[in-house]
């Protein structure tokens, strides 16, 4: 180490070892744990790594944001992440600082900063950029960093939250803590790049390297990007120069590492590089270093026997944290009754699905300063390639956020506000491109209150349009994804089947404590006009309602095949056949209530939709009525929706393929046969 020990302020000096021992003290204790048996849970050590937080930790508060990678324990650590319950947390204890339900690889611990911690990589930039993206809303000099390996810029999310995080001047570090090995494979055989800090000026931001095994030179150049991030000078990507002693996963040394070269690792380990050189320049004594240490192992001695003695998370905890009420979880049984909206006497206005979106939009900004939308294209000009943001980027500014085409990068941010208590409205124009971003809204939007035993939840918006039944826009712009996206817990799906459903939906959507999906079809965006209640108007999440009446058949169903319902029952009717039209608006929450009770009057119950007939949601739906009102029925539940085959760009192909007036009166008939 060649860097003038004496630039740093001796405390601060003192302070950064300080944190190197107590991670190193945290890093023994694990591997020694999971050695003897005594632990048994995953770890990806971070031997070699720990100057990097620990330098970082003077220059930064609680107030300041951190997201990490599952090889993070030692940027938890050097957070303030409280020993005792990282250990709980990993061990799955019910002491654990998410309630053991989100172990090694989940830890968030909003109290110290520390805000996530992902098993996937790279997946942390995106959300990074939300967190940075709120405290630059808020006008708050806060700054965020988001930790990742050198293998992670491989990853498409960091490129578009890089790009973002440039165009935005949002205050947020990526530190790549580049060291040497991605997982199991040596950089040259993954890159061809020299660096990485290059990527970062190509997207037009600053990019700089620094020695990470030298915690001197280390802080000092930290400290002036800290500061310069703080100023608002926007994002600063890091290259920080290390290696990491340990393998991939599991106790040891690395197996990439052999003779010579681990030697010589060793002998440049920071910590106890750093610990000869206060000793040498007369910084600190033995003493006071033997002190240090000794408190950084009682330290973790005391955490690791408490979080032993803390119980183990039990099964009671399964379905708590999944959303912030627990009876919104689908279950065998499960029939909650939600009281339906009253019946609205205000002032109206007519108006197509697009301005209904618009005005619930515009009256949600009215009312909480905490809702902002983004997506693509939604500024002044054109307002949204629907038009539902025409002229509200003159009005609301920066509220009003036009993205890059990067719906990673949109869903992440959106998720990353939304931990910090905004409440994002992000656009992804159609609902095929939800493939895009799946990472994003299931394995962290949907699973963060979980994951983190509810200490954070994701109160953002997204509202995806759904091309299918016009005709014309061929497979990659007509799917129906709900069935996809019902699979994932954590989520709560609505699909409005009118203007006036579709703003009051979507205001609860916006207000609502968990992730919201809208579908919206494209049939409806400007064909259907009506009535729309102004001001705040609110549809409660999970209430079906009945459109039409009937007597022999229930047709459950929702979107524009609300609209084919509704035209097939009025042909029926011309049979005597009286088929009630249930519209479930919501598709999670599940009103089973409302669908039970209509089937168990009317004897049967047919569930259409546009989406693939088979493993749909019609599916889910009929058996629930099957097994609930076996006895009851005058004929088997059961389902009609589209052919399993992509969306065809042919009309002739697409109207057969989808059920219509005449192939749902169709299938009627049959069932009465």
């Amino acid at each position: 180490m060649s860097s003038d020990i004496q630039s740093v302020d001796p405390g601060t000096l003192t302070e950064i070892y300080r944190q190197m021992s107590r991670i190193r003290e945290v890093d023994k204790a694990i591997q020694g744990g999971l050695s003897s048996g005594k632990f048994m849970f995953t770890y990806w050590p971070m031997t070699g790594q720990e100057a990097i937080p620990a330098s970082i930790a003077p220059l930064i508060n609680e107030k300041d944001h951190m997201v990490t990678i599952y090889r993070g324990i030692h940027d938890q650590v050097a957070k303030g992440v409280p020993l005792k319950g990282l250990f709980a947390e990993a061990l799955g204890r019910e002491g654990g600082v998410n309630k053991g339900k989100g172990g090694s690889p989940h830890i968030s611990d909003p109290a110290s900063g520390s805000m996530l911690t992902t098993a996937i990589v790279g997946a942390g930039a995106p959300i990074a950029n939300g967190l940075a993206l709120a405290e630059k809303m808020r006008g708050t000099d806060r700054v965020t960093i988001v930790n990742f390996g050198d293998g992670a810029t491989s990853i498409g999310a960091v490129h578009e939250a890089m790009n973002l995080a440039g165009v935005w001047k949002l205050p947020v570090i990526f530190m790549c803590q580049n060291n040497q090995i991605g997982e199991y494979t040596a950089i040259p055989d993954y890159t061809a790049s020299e660096n990485f800090t290059d990527r970062a000026e190509a997207l037009g931001f600053r990019g700089v390297q620094l020695n990470g095994n030298d915690p001197v030179a280390f802080h000092n150049g930290m400290k002036e990007i800290i500061a310069s991030v703080r100023a608002g000078n926007g994002p600063v990507f890091v290259e920080a120069h290390t290696l990491r002693l340990g393998p991939h996963a599991g106790v040891g040394w690395s197996h990439l590492l052999k003779g010579d070269e681990l030697t010589d690792a060793k002998e440049n380990w920071p910590v106890p590089a750093l610990r000869k050189r206060l000793l040498e320049a007369g910084i600190c004594s033995e003493d006071q270093l033997a002190k240090i240490d000794s408190e950084a192992a009682q330290e973790t001695a005391e955490a690791v026997a408490w979080a032993m003695d803390s119980k183990v998370t039990g099964e009671d905890e399964m379905l708590l944290d999944v959303y912030g009420d627990p009876s919104v979880v689908p279950y065998r049984g499960q029939r909650a009754k939600r009281a339906a909206e009253p019946e609205y006497t205000g002032e109206t206005k007519e108006m197509a699905m697009f301005e209904a979106v618009q005005s619930a939009l515009d009256t949600s900004m009215q009312l909480d300063d905490q809702v902002y939308c983004l997506g693509e294209d939604i500024g002044d000009d054109p307002g949204g390639v629907f038009k539902c943001f025409k002229g509200m980027q003159s009005k609301w500014g920066e509220r009003i956020r036009p993205t890059p085409i990067a719906e990673q990068a949109i869903i992440g941010a959106a998720t990353g506000s939304a931990l910090v208590g905004m409440r994002p409205v992000a656009e992804i124009m159609f609902a095929d491109f939800v493939g895009v971003c799946l990472d994003q809204i299931t394995n962290h939007a949907a699973k963060q209150r979980y994951m983190s035993g509810a200490t954070t939840n994701v109160p953002m918006t997204v509202r995806m349009i759904c091309g299918g039944g016009i005709g014309g826009f061929g497979a990659q712009h007509s799917q129906s994804t709900e069935a996809l996206l019902l699979h994932q817990p954590g989520l709560k799906i609505v699909y409005p089947s009118t203007p006036t459903e579709a703003k009051g939906l979507l205001m609860s959507c916006i207000f609502d404590e968990d992730p919201c999906i809208q579908f919206e079809s494209m049939m409806l965006t400007y064909a259907l006009r009506e009535e729309v209640p102004l001001g705040d108007y609110r549809i409660p999440l999970g209430v079906a309602k009945v459109k039409r009446e009937g007597t022999d058949i229930t047709l459950v169903t929702y979107g524009w095949q609300v609209m084919q319902c509704l035209q097939a029952a009025e042909e029926l009717a011309k049979d005597g056949i009286n088929a009630e039209v249930l519209d479930l608006r919501t598709l999670l929450p599940l009103d089973y209530d409302r669908i039970l009770s209509s089937a168990e009057k009317t004897g049967r119950a047919l569930v259409v939709h546009a989406a693939v007939e088979f493993c749909g949601l019609g599916s889910e739906i009929a058996t629930t009525i099957n097994e609930e009102l076996f006895t009851k029925l005058k004929a088997p539940a059961t389902r009609f929706g589209a052919a399993y085959a992509p969306i065809a760009y042919s009309k002739t192909i697409e109207t057969a393929q989808v059920p219509n007036v005449a192939s749902i009166v169709a299938r009627v008939r049959e069932m009465f046969k």
